[in-house]
């Protein structure tokens, strides 16, 4: 079966985990939360804040199946100065998880920021899909509608749309670059995952550095289960979203993670800093291998 045939039949089956079950789990108190619609005030203001743009454009992924049912997830481009013709491509991916709210407010900070001053995207085309698993966020939970966890998914021959959809942007775009912004609740501590390209660890420690202003680092030689050397992990699981296995040269991929228990704001801060950080120190590692 060929991916829109594993679409239609994803999203006309239904869920491993019913709506009604979903509901049980949750009240309605915890499931109506503010952050619903600060995302939605917040998405339509950088959708007319596009408009006007030169730099900025919206462009949103959508799918609508034979059952009349409509997805949509959003997306943005943003070109920052220099030669387009040399530009490094990099996608930044937030709400994969949608109880992870302090990535998906910083992606979209960081597009409001960078339209203000888009020094740090010099030489970037970035592509930023702040809301990864919408139906995950308007709930405040972690999985998909199916009861899947999303970041478990990724080629790994899945059926789930929301996976299917950014599996065709990472084939299509084969970006040079990969952040995935994340909050883990049993971290007391910013920490992320490198893999990909060789260069990744020293994009990742500098990002860790500059975020450790606003919220401590976890130096735990185990996290996540994983061994970690400094706050940086070199393992992960199986089926996160990363580049397709075929890709070559493989980009830097880096998963950040802020502890979800510190204040919002701290943690926005420090993801968008770090955004910003893997920016600045990949543009100059690539700069310099270039000259060499």
């Amino acid at each position: 079966m060929d991916s829109i045939g594993r679409i239609r039949q994803a999203f006309c089956r239904g869920g491993r985990i019913s709506d009604t079950t979903m509901n049980a789990l949750y009240s309605p108190a915890v499931r109506e939360i503010p952050i619903r619609s600060t995302v939605e005030a917040l998405l339509k203001e950088l959708e007319l804040l596009a408009r006007h743009s030169s730099s900025l454009f919206h462009a949103p992924l959508e799918f609508s199946n034979a059952c009349g049912a409509t997805i949509k997830l959003p997306r943005f481009l943003f070109t920052g100065p220099g030669d387009r013709g040399s530009f490094l491509r990099v996608g930044i991916f937030a709400g994969i998880h949608g109880d992870e709210e302090s990535g998906v407010l910083a992606a979209l900070d960081l597009i409001q920021t960078l339209h203000r001053d888009p020094a740090p995207a010099l030489g970037y085309e970035l592509f930023v899909y702040p809301v990864c698993n919408p139906w995950g966020l308007s709930r405040r939970v972690r999985w998909l509608k199916s009861g899947a966890d999303m970041n478990r998914e990724f080629w790994r021959g899945s059926s789930e749309i929301e996976v299917l959809m950014l599996e065709g942007q990472l084939m299509k775009l084969a970006f040079d670059g990969i952040i995935a912004l994340h909050a883990d609740d049993t971290s007391e501590g910013i920490y992320g995952f490198a893999k990909g390209n060789q260069l990744t660890r020293h994009v990742l420690e500098p990002a860790l550095e500059q975020s450790s202003r606003y919220l401590p680092r976890n130096f735990d030689r185990s996290i996540d289960n994983f061994n970690a050397n400094m706050g940086i992990i070199e393992n992960g699981y199986t089926g996160i979203l990363g580049a397709p296995p075929t890709q070559k040269p493989r980009p830097f991929e880096i998963v950040f993670e802020t502890p979800q228990a510190a204040p919002l704001d701290a943690q926005i801060k420090a993801h968008t800093v770090a955004v910003a950080t893997m920016l600045e120190r990949f543009r100059v590692l690539i700069s310099e291998a270039q000259n060499i």
